[in-house]
């Protein structure tokens, strides 16, 4: 019991000194007034985002940047995307769409729509962006700032989340929860080994002219978490990565209700451990099981050191996410419970190979 009381604790400070490094170093990507002219194409892949992708289509519209081309591919979609693309696109010259081809042996699907999409983007970056999003003002000539200031061939953003149900607030945090209390983000930047890697696919900006030499889709066609294996891939190619909070210029709603969020999750949750399922339990043990075990002692002053740690770590990490701290205090204990089911069917989907992601088996 003692050795499993001090590894809680030691996994509680290490975590909670982790979170506050990212809290102190603030690690997200800063306005600027200067404006760029470089053409930037802005890559949709689409499939069955009837629901969501017209809201994109005017924030990009609505934006400040001049110098962009648009493209969206339809990846063989059953509901109304490619119309009301195609509808959107006709009265907008800077907007094209396309019909995705079929989708060959070894890919998955947005890796091999990404790969389509940059087979015919003109520009000097790549940006590629996911169909529920909105874009603001001052993104992408921040962002472009960013990549020549730090000579970056790749600049990945995590998007502000919004949640509307209370489904979605009992899962979306978790993401930037487990995030920013594991990995310190200015060290994606900083340390060159190409281990140090996190990045999220709603926001991949690329050096187009090293993207054409590398083709990083291609290098990462069958896998799931396609973003940060490319984080990895351009680090170990000597390139420089960089991966950053989005502060506000990019909103993102992942998912309308909680079976889609916990769906979404599991598919993704696992293969952040590099499907490990072993460091996958251990991780989930010390972060669920641990102070349940605290708890159990029924020692007040441990008891409220834990939670003191707790509490502090997740209004850290809703300051730095533009989220509600007293949404996510309150909500802690059924988040919890949420990330047990999200773990559980990770793994049972894993073994079983029975992951199914917009009508296709992963």
């Amino acid at each position: 019991m003692i050795i499993a009381i001090a590894v809680t604790f030691f996994f509680l400070i290490l975590r909670f000194a982790v979170t506050l490094f990212n809290f102190i170093s603030d690690p997200k990507l800063r306005r600027v007034n200067r404006h760029y002219t470089d053409l930037v194409s802005i890559l949709i892949p689409a499939r069955n985002e009837e629901g969501n992708i017209l809201a994109l289509l005017q924030s990009i519209h609505q934006q400040d940047y001049a110098n962009y081309e648009v493209l969206i591919l339809d990846d063989e979609s059953t509901d109304a995307t490619y119309e009301i693309c195609a509808g959107f696109a006709a009265g907008h010259s800077q907007f094209r769409v396309i019909k995705g081809g079929e989708l060959p042996l070894g890919w998955l699907g947005k890796n091999y729509a990404c790969h389509q999409l940059a087979t015919q983007a003109r520009g000097n970056f790549f940006l590629f962006v996911d169909a529920d999003e909105k874009i603001s003002a001052g993104l992408v000539n921040s962002a472009i700032h960013r990549m020549y200031v730090n000579k970056l061939s790749l600049l990945s953003l995590f998007a502000n989340q919004q949640m509307l149900t209370l489904g979605e607030k009992l899962i979306v945090p978790l993401m930037h929860y487990i995030l920013l209390n594991l990995l310190p983000l200015r060290l994606i930047y900083l340390v060159k080994n190409y281990t140090v890697a996190a990045a999220s696919g709603q926001f991949m900006l690329f050096d187009a002219g090293v993207y054409r030499e590398h083709q990083w889709h291609r290098q990462v066609k069958g896998k799931i978490v396609e973003d940060v294996e490319i984080m990895r891939q351009v680090k170990a190619a000597g390139r420089n990565g960089e991966a950053l909070l989005a502060n506000g210029m990019i909103n993102c709603r992942m998912y309308n209700n909680y079976v889609n969020a916990v769906n979404g999750f599991s598919k993704n949750f696992l293969a952040a451990f590099n499907y490990s399922i072993l460091w996958f339990l251990v991780y989930i043990v010390l972060i669920i099981g641990g102070p349940m075990i605290v708890i159990m002692t029924l020692n007040l002053q441990l008891i409220l050191f834990m939670m003191s740690l707790i509490i502090l770590t997740r209004i850290m990490v809703s300051l730095s996410a533009g989220q509600n701290a007293w949404h996510n205090i309150l909500l802690h204990p059924a988040q919890m419970f949420s990330l047990t089911l999200v773990a559980f069917l990770a793994v049972q989907r894993h073994l079983t190979k029975t992951m199914i992601w917009k009508g296709r088996k992963i």
